[in-house]
């Protein structure tokens, strides 16, 4: 089995940071050992430098690997040059286990939209290029529009583009974050998932702080939506080779209705 935690969101300097359900997510973490952390932007809250290295206090306690693809928020203010210097490169592939990740860069500077743009496709093409049992896509903004999060302007510009490009690349997971709210959309044989924010409290109706979990094993990938402090279900559970879906959660999450309490945020 191959193991992969996905973390998006923390917006360290923000007032809706909260640090212990930071503290608790690097626990459960390093008590899962994934064989890979993947956290999907918005590091910091306005880019600056001060920001990712408050990030970096946080993110050097995880023992798994882990790779970072930036957000909007990491962005601003020149950060992307922050994040180059402290974090590491901003478009990335990694091989775990037979399964072949990549990770690129749709933010923009000072903007919330983004787009990855044609110039990046040759280079997608190539990442995933090669023989692998699963190929997983990493961006921070929406490649679909997600419910519960009003007008459909943060989804990626050339998102009907990059949708092509990695369909026809073979790519079965697109994991991404941005508007906080955790979702999991099917398109022909294309999974995207979207995280929720893994430790701030700027949520949307009741959705709290959360963040997922893949598990690939065989032809089977399993994706479950855990909670710090305990809890969780299963989003998407599927067979790579049929498309046989073993579980497919359809409410959104916005609709459900959750508390944090005191002791869990740190009152």
């Amino acid at each position: 089995m191959v193991t992969i935690g996905h973390i998006s969101d923390p917006h360290v300097g923000s007032p809706y940071f909260v640090p212990n359900l930071m503290h608790r997510v690097l626990v459960e973490l390093n008590e899962l050992n994934p064989d890979v952390v993947i956290c999907s932007g918005d590091l910091t809250n306005e880019g600056y430098r001060q920001e990712y290295k408050n990030w970096l206090a946080y993110a050097q306690r995880i023992t798994a690997p882990m790779y970072t693809v930036p957000g909007n928020h990491d962005a601003r203010n020149v950060g992307y040059l922050h994040f180059e210097e402290l974090i590491g490169d901003r478009h990335w592939s990694v091989d775990v286990h037979g399964v072949r990740i990549v990770g690129v860069d749709s933010s923009e500077p000072d903007i919330n939209e983004g787009q990855v743009g044609r110039e990046r496709y040759d280079w997608i093409r190539s990442q995933f290029d090669v023989p692998a049992e699963l190929k997983v896509f990493v961006l921070h903004h929406h490649l679909l529009p997600i419910p519960g999060t009003g007008r459909e302007r943060s989804t990626v510009m050339d998102a009907g583009d990059l949708l092509e490009v990695l369909i026809t690349s073979g790519v079965n997971i697109v994991l991404s974050g941005h508007k906080h709210v955790p979702y999991v959309w099917r398109l022909e044989d294309l999974y995207v998932a979207n995280a929720g924010t893994v430790a701030s409290l700027r949520v949307r109706g009741y959705t709290k702080p959360c963040y997922n979990v893949l598990e690939f094993e065989g032809d089977q990938v399993k994706i479950t939506r855990k909670y710090p402090f305990g809890g969780g279900s299963v989003i998407a559970h599927f067979s790579l080779s049929t498309g046989e879906q073993f579980h497919r959660e359809l409410e959104p999450p916005v609709q459900q209705r959750t508390t944090v309490t005191g002791a869990q945020i740190g009152e």
